[in-house]
């Protein structure tokens, strides 16, 4: 059943948009679209050339450059500021990503990018960008792209037939781009903060963690110890598939990743073998160790079960819980994990247990003043934790914005 059309509106193949906005082709808005240079570039030279993986959430990162000195590219390929640079070929999700050039540093572009030099009186670039970046847009490269053995393609002459939605005038093409410009200005400033708390965090762990810093009222001795005398490794089997109707709560690492919310599954859902969670755990990954992910679940609910990647840590007596979660996330800690790591590749390494558990720890003797370390760096974590929810609260905002901006669900005065 097609969707009902709202009095003012009109259906077109993007969907229903206002009856004074129009849908023209790409080509028929832009002056050129042209591919960029194929020179060899180097490590140093005179100006960066820009590449795919330069080009980040609509934006230019100028992390991970390279350059050129080659007069005649740099003439040819210079960009100039409202240049929208566009990535044609790469593997199917990377396909179809767009930036802006917004100038301050000359720069060109390389052969696996095309620039589109708009019609100034036509569309306003940065609306451009933003319409390329949207879902309607990708919807369409989806249906255009040509696949071989996995690497996929989109050439100027199909980039020339993109469908885009334009509202009647440009200052209203304008209007929508400062607004959602101005949403990814605080976005970024919000980027900023978090990466500044986070280097304070990361400082106040190396000192508070090693005995340099002493919080006020402790003056008592520190020893160095290893993991093992600090807590006991739990490597109890369970076998959830055995028990299909009974219900676990599942610790595992897409469960971290995905913001440390364990997954509540029955055993028949749960394939493979499992460690026993018990009251008091503190889980750290054996994978990968150059990936921190230590886990302090505020909750253990009877029934839990972690994947073996995790080792399944409790404190031993004199050890408070929280102080060997903070211990285990220290950088001295993760360094020791990533030396004694052993794999043939980075995405496949894995230390022992044996080999953890002879990491070795700073500790404080008296309880009170694990405690006390514990607690600052939790209010560190915890106000991290705070900007960054502001910060992807602030991107659904930007995402919600920009799908109805960008289809006249709300106009700007």
């Amino acid at each position: 059943m097609s969707a009902e059309i709202k009095p003012g509106y009109k259906q077109t193949e993007l969907g229903m948009i206002p009856e004074d906005w129009d849908v023209r082709p790409l080509g028929q808005l832009v002056h050129s679209v042209e591919y960029g240079s194929s020179a060899k570039s180097s490590s140093t030279g005179k100006i960066p050339v820009l590449r795919m993986g330069n080009i980040q959430e609509g934006k230019i990162d100028w992390s991970d450059l390279v350059f050129t000195d080659n007069e005649n590219e740099i003439t040819k390929y210079l960009l100039n500021p409202g240049d929208v640079l566009f990535n044609r070929t790469n593997t199917v999700d990377l396909v179809g990503k767009t930036a802006i050039y917004k100038g301050g540093r000359p720069s060109i572009f390389a052969g696996y990018l095309i620039r589109i030099k708009e019609k100034k009186d036509q569309i306003d670039s940065r609306y451009l960008n933003y319409f390329l970046n949207s879902e309607p847009a990708k919807n369409y490269g989806q249906k255009v792209l040509s696949v071989a053995v996995g690497q996929a393609n989109i050439n100027g002459q199909k980039l020339k037939t993109y469908p885009i939605a334009l509202p009647p005038t440009v200052d209203e093409q304008n209007s929508i781009a400062t607004a959602v410009s101005e949403m990814e200005e605080l976005i970024s400033h919000q980027n900023q903060l978090i990466t500044k708390k986070r280097d304070i965090q990361l400082a106040a762990m190396q000192q508070l963690l090693t005995g340099k810093r002493r919080l006020p009222g402790f003056s008592g001795e520190w020893k160095v110890k290893r993991l093992g005398d600090l807590a006991s490794l739990n490597r109890i089997n369970v076998t959830p598939f055995s028990t299909p109707d009974k219900a676990f709560t599942h610790f595992s690492l897409p469960a971290f990743d995905e913001g440390k919310r364990p997954v509540k599954e029955s055993g028949a859902t749960i394939g493979s073998n499992k460690f026993a969670v018990p009251a008091g755990a503190v889980l750290v990954s054996k994978l990968n160790p150059r990936i921190p992910r230590v886990w302090l679940p505020k909750n253990i609910p009877a029934n839990s079960v972690a994947s073996t990647e995790f080792l399944v840590l409790t404190p031993r007596d004199g050890v408070v819980r929280e102080f060997l979660y903070v211990a285990c996330k220290s950088s001295s800690f993760c360094a020791q994990m990533e030396l004694s790591a052993t794999g043939t590749t980075g995405s496949h390494q894995r230390i022992s247990p044996t080999s953890t558990l002879g990491i070795l720890v700073n500790v404080p003797s008296d309880n009170s003043e694990q405690t006390a370390i514990a607690a600052v760096l939790s209010d560190m974590d915890t106000e991290l934790a705070a900007l960054e929810a502001y910060r992807d609260k602030a991107r659904q905002l930007k995402q919600g914005m920009i799908q109805e901006l960008l289809t006249g669900r709300i106009r700007l005065a």
